[in-house]
């Protein structure tokens, strides 16, 4: 049996678009204010993309950024893996934009959706690959273009949402001697599947008139089932990835930035004071599967990660799913 090989995380990246919308912009046509949006959500403001620009607008762009931090060309990349839940097409894969754009000519490309957890199920997937001598060289991405998939009607789900992405190169970890990967871990339940749910635009409810003058198109949520959910969840796969580590070793936790309350709850149930966890809902709101990969390359240009000790990233979402991943900088 051929010996596995150590991955690491060799560059990372992100991108979020120039506009930025205050919270102030939803009480033009909802009955919200700044103050109640902040209170409930820790949410200041968040990115919009402009209409001309997709989901693999954003990816090109944080994935030439994590490229260039690696100091890899693209022609080297073997395998694009990007985490979605807003394609720019139900086909093709965004993933194949992304590869042709940024001109990987020699990289397999696909999408993964787990909502939220998709940059992390990107990530599990290419360490994987590399993992079993299938790759060389991945760029697990995770983006979204949220903003055209929110109900702005819709209150309790409009005001979360925001645009953006981050991209992770991977190689091995003898090659790029930083970001081991250590553990990875994913779940799902799918007995919770309407807790974060579009029921329209697939094969079960097609695109149609109907199914457009009900709002069935845009994200609905169960706030309530929503945050029972993300607390345990994102208190268990921290624990999960620290086990059998000492305290001291944890440099820093990168949770997905669901709400800012859910985060205080899981600190809280951990012991875990907010100086060892990257926040940073406050600027950019809820970008699902591009949440962690934001934080992650914002900690690391910040020198928030200390090297030779453990970074813990957790994710949770639609489907429901779950995921982690600690590595060692």
């Amino acid at each position: 049996m051929a010996e596995r090989i150590t991955v690491g995380i060799a560059g990372t990246g992100c991108y979020l678009p120039p506009r930025k919308v205050a919270n102030s912009y939803f009480e033009d046509f909802l009955e919200t204010s700044h103050e109640w949006i902040a209170q409930r959500t820790g949410i200041e403001e968040r990115r919009f993309a402009p209409d001309n620009e997709a989901t693999s607008h954003l990816s090109v762009r944080a994935a030439e950024r994590a490229l260039e931090a690696a100091g890899i060309g693209a022609e080297e990349v073997d395998l694009i893996i990007l985490g979605t839940l807003t394609p720019d097409y139900l086909l093709p894969s965004t993933a194949c934009l992304v590869q042709e754009r940024i001109g990987a000519k020699n990289a397999g490309a696909f999408d993964c959706n787990a909502a939220c957890t998709g940059f992390l199920t990107a990530l599990h997937t290419a360490e994987a690959f590399i993992a079993a001598g299938r790759a060389r060289c991945v760029l697990a991405i995770g983006a979204e273009k949220l903003s055209s998939f929110v109900n702005f009607k819709d209150r309790s789900s409009c005001i979360i949402f925001g645009d953006g992405a981050g991209a992770a190169v991977l190689t091995s970890h003898e090659e790029c001697g930083q970001g081991e990967i250590l553990r990875s871990a994913l779940g799902a339940d799918g007995s919770g599947f309407d807790f974060i749910h579009m029921p329209g635009g697939g094969s079960k409810l097609p695109p149609s008139e109907l199914d457009l003058s009900d709002d069935k198109h845009y994200i609905g949520l169960r706030g309530r089932e929503v945050y029972r959910f993300a607390v345990k969840y994102m208190s268990r796969m921290i624990r999960q990835m620290l086990e059998g580590y000492p305290d001291e070793e944890l440099s820093l936790i990168v949770p997905h930035q669901v709400n800012l309350r859910i985060i205080q709850a899981a600190l809280e149930r951990l012991e875990l004071s907010h100086d060892r966890v990257m926040i940073n809902i406050q600027k950019y709101g809820n970008t699902s599967a591009a949440t962690v990969p934001i934080a992650l390359d914002e900690a690391l240009r910040q020198g928030r990660i200390e090297k030779g000790k453990l970074v813990c990233l957790v994710a949770f979402g639609a489907g429901l799913t779950w995921g982690g991943t600690l590595i060692r900088w």
